[in-house]
């Protein structure tokens, strides 16, 4: 059986987790980090140097890197639908993973760390209100293209793209922030609510 490392509440833990159930995969998580064992030990640090959740264990192979691993899960069973083999359609969804996992992530982080993580580390207001344009401005890209996709991030279709992005969406609508109207977002969260992976993972009550 698979082994997922990470804690429940981490947003790339419940992408990974999203990704299993997908694929209908069982997987079993062994909790690592805040407010469970230490990733930052030599025992963790032999599966993941950077010390960070998650961590695949599938067999004698080891993975990190969130959108890597359900790239991999998508891959391996042979799941066309969520990761084509096509080089264009996969670019396309893989540009949507990249993009969350680099410019969406890095525009939220400092109000998503402020204003529910409480981070003393992330108390200048300044850039917690640069942090929040920032995440806002993002989100209206993505309104954008779901308007000209009519449905999903990467085209018509649910793919590895709207697990990734699912979770970013859900910690948006989940924040205390002052949000713009972005009806196609809206109605993306919702549609992504059908399925019973995100109601677990995505849209289950936790930011």
């Amino acid at each position: 059986m698979l082994k997922i490392l990470g804690k429940p509440t981490s947003i790339n833990v419940r992408k990974v987790l999203w990704t299993c159930e997908e694929l209908g995969l069982p997987c079993e998580l062994e909790t690592w980090g805040a407010g469970y064992r230490d990733p930052d030990t030599p025992e963790f640090r032999a599966l993941n140097p950077n010390a960070m959740v998650p961590v695949l264990i599938d067999g004698d192979a080891v993975l990190w890197e969130s959108n890597t691993i359900c790239r991999y899960l998508a891959n391996k069973q042979g799941r066309d639908d969520l990761l084509p083999r096509d080089a264009l359609a996969r670019a396309r969804v893989e540009q949507w993973m990249d993009w969350q996992g680099g410019d969406l992530n890095n525009a939220w982080r400092y109000a998503f760390m402020n204003l529910v993580r409480q981070s003393p580390a992330h108390q200048d207001a300044q850039a917690v209100r640069a942090s929040e344009a920032a995440w806002n401005r993002h989100m209206g890209i993505l309104d954008a293209q779901l308007d000209k996709t009519g449905a999903f991030a990467a085209g018509p279709t649910f793919t590895l793209a709207d697990v990734v992005l699912g979770l970013s969406v859900n910690r948006w609508f989940m924040t205390p922030i002052d949000r713009p109207a972005l009806p196609r977002v809206t109605q993306y969260y919702d549609r992504l609510a059908t399925r019973e992976g995100f109601r677990q993972h995505g849209r289950n009550g936790n930011p």
